[in-house]
């Protein structure tokens, strides 16, 4: 059995901790809604979250593949033990930041930059394998959240086409029943296309200690991350729930179910596609494309451009602190 490098486990634990985050950052994107329309207490919803987290990590590795393989070639960083762990931290940083100031940012692409930033910073700006960045992390970047956006509307305003004539006591009774299947969607398309991306990087790892030749997501890998994601889950986002559930747009049940109806069909096409996309981008939109069916003035449309603003800081931001990182760790004589 080959020896295993304490960098290297140091490097799987602090990426179960990124998991661990991400959990707890993007619960919100799970349950909010639901909270929010009191269809479930915030215990019984982190639960439910909590186990289809678990479930949907299990489900696909296509994503895993694309942050592993498709940011920066294992063959362009190899021999380079600090480069993963600079990313790592460079994403935390980020993570840990938006959570504090309570913004649903982006979680998967403060690892994109991270990894982008400390392949820079090792190898120069050749690094970084930008024709699949482009492909699959700024295209879907882009057409995710107005996938979110265009799905919410149109279903939300098919919904109040079918049921103008009914009761508004009697809908909103049969959608919190509803929701509760919306958010299970949700929950398990989030836990599909988030925790494949610390399997990806995990694994990217494993190839640069060459204790693997290429990027294979091994058994243990899935089985630690699933439990990571799962366990920050439970921690809960409540500062993002608050935004994410009160802050753009007041919810009632119908418009919950829509808002995760269109973002988990949304979610689960990206990963299927390998696409690391955002499910706080898309969860957010299609919260308020909801909004606009109704009439733009419901949206809060100052709180939303916060939420732009965070998203379009969060690759440039973690690209800078983990290029840093990567230069502190150099400095302490972690690369030899």
């Amino acid at each position: 059995m080959p020896e295993v490098p304490f960098l290297l486990v140091l490097i799987v634990l602090i990426a179960l901790v990124f998991d661990l985050t991400n959990g707890a950052h993007d619960s919100a994107n799970a349950i909010a809604t639901i909270v929010s329309t009191k269809v479930l207490s915030p215990r019984t919803a982190v639960l439910m979250a909590t186990a289809l987290n678990l479930l949907g990590a299990f489900l696909g590795t296509e994503v895993a593949q694309t942050v592993g393989a498709g940011i920066v070639g294992p063959d362009v960083v190899a021999g380079c033990n600090i480069l993963v762990l600079a990313a790592l931290l460079g994403a935390i940083f980020w993570n840990l930041l938006t959570w504090y100031l309570g913004l649903p940012s982006s979680s998967s692409h403060a690892l994109v930059g991270g990894l982008m930033g400390a392949a820079i910073a090792y190898k120069g700006w050749d690094a970084p394998s930008y024709a699949s960045i482009a492909k699959k992390v700024m295209l879907p970047l882009v057409l995710s959240p107005v996938a979110g956006f265009v799905g919410g509307y149109f279903l939300m305003v098919l919904l109040s086409w079918i049921f103008v004539k009914a009761h508004p006591r009697a809908v909103n009774a049969a959608f919190k029943k509803l929701q509760i299947l919306s958010s299970a969607f949700m929950a398990t398309s989030h836990g599909l296309n988030d925790a494949q991306k610390t399997m990806g990087i995990i694994t990217l790892a494993l190839v640069i200690f060459k204790l693997q030749p290429e990027v294979i997501i091994p058994a243990w890998v899935k089985v630690a991350c699933a439990t990571a994601m799962g366990l920050g889950t439970a921690l809960g986002g409540w500062k993002i729930v608050k935004t994410m559930g009160h802050r753009i747009f007041k919810l009632e049940a119908v418009h919950g179910f829509a808002a995760e109806t269109a973002a988990s069909a949304v979610i689960m096409g990206a990963s299927a596609l390998g696409a690391p996309i955002s499910t706080t981008h898309t969860i957010s939109t299609a919260v308020i494309g909801v909004g606009s069916s109704k009439r733009f003035s419901a949206v809060r449309w100052g709180v939303a451009a916060n939420l732009v603003v965070a998203w379009v800081l969060t690759i440039p931001a973690s690209c800078l602190v983990a290029a840093f990182f990567f230069w502190v760790l150099k400095l302490l004589g972690l690369d030899r």
